[in-house]
């Protein structure tokens, strides 16, 4: 379905293609569970790497994705203070209601997988090195090793 403006019909195609990659690396078809996760750890990155950090991430996503990161957003109080697996998992599944313990986390390594696949590199290293050490385990290897400058 095209919606006549070109721009329109890239950013679908775009978030389109992001929602396939996560749906393949968490093994489902459940396109609602692939956007509400998406959407979730999404808000919970904005909320952890502080305004300045998020307005360069989200000017590096489809239109359509941006608004949902831009989405509820309420910069005050930002960037949120989480150091420690529980803390950020508990963000994140506050907006996943329904999800286990696993799926969430599952679904976190998935977003982020697909992130750092869909951003410029050095981008996703920068906000990578933002976390501590404890949370960086969610990043994919390759974006953990260059955060650790090897």
């Amino acid at each position: 379905m095209s919606t006549g403006l070109d721009t329109f019909d890239k950013t679908v195609q775009e978030s389109n293609l992001w929602l396939k990659a996560i749906m393949e690396r968490l093994e489902s078809d459940d396109r609602h569970h692939a956007y509400s996760t998406l959407r979730a750890v999404l808000h919970a990155l904005r909320d952890r790497i502080g305004a300045e950090s998020a307005a360069h991430l989200g000017a590096q996503l489809p239109m359509l994705l941006r608004g949902l990161f831009y989405e509820g957003w309420d910069p005050t109080g930002k960037p949120t203070k989480e150091r420690h697996e529980d803390a950020f998992l508990a963000h994140i599944a506050r907006e996943l209601p329904r999800a286990s313990a696993d799926e969430v986390e599952q679904g976190t390594l998935a977003v982020l997988d697909v992130l750092s696949k869909h951003i410029d590199r050095g981008a996703a290293i920068k906000i990578a090195g933002m976390f501590p050490e404890e949370l960086r385990k969610f990043w994919p290897a390759f974006i953990q090793q260059a955060a650790h400058g090897g």
